[in-house]
């Protein structure tokens, strides 16, 4: 990353977190070039970059000020209240002025072309583009095997209603998973197996058992940043999928839908030991942008490009969002946006863990081993009647989430959790939100 933009994304952090208040006079460029090591004409780049976004001004004479904002969304009614449930990007990180000014950029780039039913595939110049955004990630793919989709859920509903060259019907789901495409999969009646999925990981026997006898199409996982369970696959769990998936003529599913929420630089996905063309690659953009963009791509094995896009018929994606993506991630406004958002999110979980220490002392609650990602699991006690819990902690302004939604109906061996994610908790709430939890369940009187 270029110094600057780590320079431009340090100060925006700041900013937001309130080390930098409104009205604030920044560092001199000199003394900003001192402290970041770099030179003067890097410090002026980054403050440059500043004025344009209306993150500061600057007085002749004097220095760079933060500019004022009274609309700041973290002052509304909602600010007595911790957020322990959504899973929407906070509100106070969302780029609107640079993806307006990628907007106005596309209009008059494309003009009416954008205005056009356009390519079912997506926009060729944004496909081109994710060629090499998507390598940065350890996947590698032609432009042709890329498919933009109205996020990952409409290419998991196809995959999921869509025929695989291997023949086999039924879906393996982790348990638990993702919430809305379980009910998908019940709504529609899809043949699904399950698999237990704890935050200490999966049994790979009983997954090649499942390959090898359960008439399985493919395999729906999330490899990193599990939701609901916040963890990760290791190096060695993901090399092993991979090689089963070879193996027994099963393909994978691999939703990455967090692949740029996290600092583990050193993680490839499982696409990349991928050797048989098994592995479908998805990942959003709605996580880290905006969760209305609607925008995700599928990386497709050659075997499955056609089916795919029968099943999908028609351009259902904006192509002005598409084309706005495009210049959003050339001009490297997606990269800075990137680093920010990541550093962000890694100390709020460094936070919540430093408070799942304090005040867990008597280990009432087990949680994930997390460090990146916006989710972690709060096991509890089964004892603990959960819909109390909740009410409990919503009198106290704490919002929380059970886990149970997040298994299909009629599974037996669910986990009792809460599915704490960090997404929209400000740093100065989480601590009094994991006392709250703490305290709660230590207090019983569940009947």
């Amino acid at each position: 990353m270029k110094k600057y933009i780590f320079i431009l994304s340090d100060i925006e952090l700041k900013i937001r977190e309130g080390q930098y208040k409104s009205g604030h006079k920044l560092p001199s460029v000199r003394d900003a070039s001192e402290l970041y090591g770099c030179s003067k004409s890097t410090i002026l780049r980054a403050y440059a970059e500043l004025e344009k976004k209306h993150a500061i001004y600057s007085i002749p004479q004097s220095g760079y000020y933060v500019v004022e904002n009274s609309g700041d969304v973290r002052h509304s009614h909602m600010d007595d209240i911790v957020d322990f449930t959504s899973a929407s990007p906070d509100l106070n990180v969302f780029p609107y002025l640079d993806f307006q000014h990628c907007l106005n950029q596309a209009i008059d780039t494309y003009k009416y072309h954008l205005f056009t039913y356009g390519d079912s595939q997506g926009l060729e110049t944004l496909r081109h583009t994710l060629v090499s955004h998507l390598a940065d990630n350890q996947v590698f793919a032609k432009m042709n095997r890329i498919i933009v989709t109205s996020g990952v859920q409409q290419a998991l509903e196809i995959l999921a209603k869509m025929p695989f060259p291997n023949g086999k019907e039924k879906v393996l789901v982790e348990q638990p998973s993702y919430d809305i495409y379980l009910r998908f999969l019940e709504e529609e009646n899809i043949p699904v197996s399950t698999i237990a999925r704890t935050a200490a990981g999966m049994n790979l026997q009983e997954l090649e058992n499942q390959f090898k006898n359960g008439n399985i199409k493919f395999f729906y996982t999330m490899s990193r940043y599990h939701n609901p369970l916040g963890s990760s696959y290791n190096t060695e769990k993901r090399k092993a999928i991979a090689a089963l998936a070879a193996k027994y003529d099963v393909y994978i599913v691999e939703d990455d839908y967090m692949a740029d929420l996290g600092v583990d630089d050193f993680f490839d996905p499982i696409y990349a030991y991928d050797q048989t063309d098994h592995v479908i690659y998805l990942k959003s953009f709605s996580k880290i942008i905006f969760p209305g963009l609607r925008l995700g791509v599928a990386v497709l094995p050659e075997a499955l490009l056609k089916t795919f896009q029968a099943y999908k018929r028609y351009v259902d994606t904006s192509m002005l969002s598409q084309a706005a993506l495009d210049i959003y991630i050339k001009n490297g406004m997606y990269e800075r946006h990137k680093h920010t958002i990541c550093n962000l999110y890694s100390e709020r979980i460094r936070i919540l863990n430093q408070a799942v220490e304090r005040y867990n002392q008597a280990g009432l609650v087990e949680v994930s081993p997390v460090t990146s990602g916006v989710y972690m699991q709060f096991k509890l006690p089964r004892i603990v009647n959960m819909e109390r819990l909740v009410q409990r902690l919503s009198a106290r302004k704490v919002q929380v989430i059970s886990g149970k939604g997040f298994y299909l109906a009629g599974y037996r061996e669910q986990e009792k959790f809460l599915r704490i994610s960090i997404s929209r908790a400000q740093p100065d709430q989480i601590d009094e939100g994991v006392k709250a939890i703490i305290e709660e369940v230590g207090k019983g009187n569940w009947y």
